[in-house]
């Protein structure tokens, strides 16, 4: 009963939530091009399918490929930096001014740099640098949360640095590392979002473009259309990386 009730419960205020939406564009007679009522937004994610798989498609792409640039990216500096602490006390000021600093007041200059008749190289190098921060924080904090016992075992046993990094530090990372990837593929994806709306180009025929061609037509039907497909995608991509960290913390308990 307390799993149906689980279940049902969103289901049930999103309904709700839709039905007032619905209710509250008719009765008072909200102009369509002002805000389209959810039959509207619906009869657009049917009628747009077709370019809307392959716009999600193009943006899909582009964020996952800046997710494993970034992941490799990241590992590998956090690898770097675990063995040596004072390059981890150099690059951490680097760092953090990269996750402060907002995405949208670099991506001109991502774009101008990548070249403007390239837009998908902008759109990746931008989600790239969006989800490097959690991936390197995580990596970082997970080679650092050792057990102190068993660091102080592989101390009796005069282990090598090298073997306090494969044996003890890498294992004890990797419930952060799985969780920073979590995080990252949800900014992945708003990166290429924001950098598809800087390029501002037919080029780059992603869900932004979707957004933009159909607000500069006041179409808001198709915008929010795009909007779900968006919020979809995030969710599911969500979802999947959370069943990948439940699997891979089952086999990493296990071992």
């Amino acid at each position: 009963m307390n799993r149906l009730a689980t279940i049902l419960a969103p289901v049930a205020l999103i309904a709700l939530l839709l039905g007032a939406w619905e209710a509250g564009c008719r009765l008072f007679q909200v102009p369509i091009y002002f805000l389209a009522p959810p039959s509207a937004v619906f009869a657009a994610l049917i009628a747009d399918a077709p370019a809307l798989l392959k716009a999600t498609g193009y943006t899909l792409a582009e964020a996952l490929e800046a997710l494993v640039i970034a992941s490799l990216l990241a590992q590998g500096l956090a690898l770097t930096v675990a063995l040596s602490p004072l390059l981890e006390r150099a690059v951490k000021p680097l760092a953090v001014v990269l996750q402060v600093t907002p995405v949208i007041a670099i991506a001109p200059l991502v774009n101008i740099w990548a070249g403007t008749d390239h837009p998908g190289r902008a759109v990746i190098a931008l989600a790239t640098i969006v989800a490097f921060f959690p991936i390197y924080s995580g990596a970082v904090t997970g080679l650092r949360a050792v057990d102190p016992d068993l660091m102080r075992l592989f101390d009796l046993y005069g282990a090598t640095r090298m073997q306090r990094l494969t044996r003890l530090r890498l294992p004890s990372a990797i419930p952060f590392v799985l969780e920073g990837h979590k995080v990252a593929a949800g900014l992945a994806i708003v990166g290429a979002v924001v950098a598809e709306f800087v390029a501002g180009s037919g080029k780059v025929q992603g869900l932004a473009w979707r957004i933009l061609e159909a607000g500069n037509r006041l179409q808001t039907a198709k915008m929010f259309a795009a909007l779900v497909v968006l919020g979809v995608l995030g969710a599911v991509l969500h979802a999947l990386l959370e069943a990948g960290e439940r699997a891979g913390l089952r086999w990493w308990r296990g071992r």
